[in-house]
């Protein structure tokens, strides 16, 4: 059997999410170096109010997923594989060794800031459950226009989608979802439009960013939520990153991809749930936990099981 760290995206901040983090010199470290690189301490970024800002959910969620990390790490426990959802993609490349910590923070407060700036408001993401992607794309068809433009944005699962656009956009295709079959359909805590079309000028700066900073080949395999496949160099990786904000996260390929090469064990970082509940949706066989609900111990332990250590 083998294991998956997986690193949460935008949704999964929770407030003093850094402050509660486990009382350890590895966090501590973790939330110096962070501080050190936006030039004022990181722990004051995770209040209700700052984490309305896509900067500082953004920041917070990366630093949360890379010391959740470590500290398995200090306790032996080693992941056969990393995925990150979204932004969680950049904690998954530092923890994978091909993207050092202090470059991914600057990294992700540009990716947050570009975002902003291009859809300052009256922009975000929903969720639809109980749909096809095949019925959703024909939902689509049937209601976006170029006055009302709505994008397919994450295939989380086979019935759990989300979609971008204007806020306006969003409410009225969610009404169509819902009359159509739809289990659930609402807005998520997501001020701009993800993973779709409307972000390619953000995905265009931040590849240019991106090619200044040096990558290595990851010493642990990187699952990509963009390709749905496993990348071997610290190019790929590279690219990646930067296109996986204008592009459609396919998580649910990144997933099942994984447990084709045997994951049985997925550990979600802190301070995420929500990539736990589709992993046990998907692969009812495999066993899925989250340190937010099982604790630090517990995870450390069953993936030192997977290592028979």
């Amino acid at each position: 059997m083998t294991s998956a760290f997986l690193f949460p995206g935008q949704g999964s901040q929770k407030a003093n999410m850094l402050q509660k983090l486990p009382d350890h010199p590895v966090i501590t470290e973790t939330l110096q170096e962070s501080s050190e690189e936006l030039n004022e301490s990181v722990i004051f970024w995770d209040d209700d109010s700052k984490l309305e800002s896509t900067v500082a959910a953004q920041v917070c969620l990366l630093v949360s997923g890379v010391a959740s990390a470590r500290l398995l790490k200090e306790n032996n426990a080693f992941p056969d594989f990393v995925a990150g959802h979204s932004v969680g993609a950049f904690g998954a490349a530092v923890v994978a060794g091909a993207l050092d910590f202090k470059d991914a923070i600057r990294l992700v407060k540009l990716r947050g800031e570009l975002m902003e700036k291009a859809f300052p408001e009256g922009y975000g993401m929903g969720v639809v459950l109980g749909l096809s992607e095949g019925e959703l794309e024909k939902l689509i068809d049937v209601y976006a226009n170029e006055e009302t433009p709505v994008y397919l944005a994450n295939k989380n699962c086979p019935r759990q989608m989300t979609i971008s656009g204007a806020i306006h956009d969003l409410e009225g295709f969610m009404k169509l979802a819902l009359a159509n079959g739809a289990q659930r359909a609402e807005l998520l805590e997501v001020s701009v439009p993800s993973h779709c079309p409307l972000l390619q000028g953000v995905s265009l700066l931040l590849e240019r960013e991106l090619q200044r900073i040096s990558f290595s080949t990851p010493c642990i395999p990187y699952a990509s939520n963009h390709t749905g496949r496993v990348l071997k160099t610290g190019d790929a990786i590279k690219k990646d990153l930067a296109w996986n904000v204008s592009n459609s996260v396919r998580w649910h390929e990144a997933t099942s991809l994984l447990y084709e090469l045997g994951v049985r064990l997925f550990i979600e970082m802190l301070p995420g749930n929500v990539l736990t509940g589709l992993a046990k949706n998907s692969f009812p066989s495999a066993r899925a936990i989250s340190i937010s609900e099982n604790g630090m111990k517990t995870a450390a332990i069953l993936v030192r099981r997977t290592q028979n250590i």
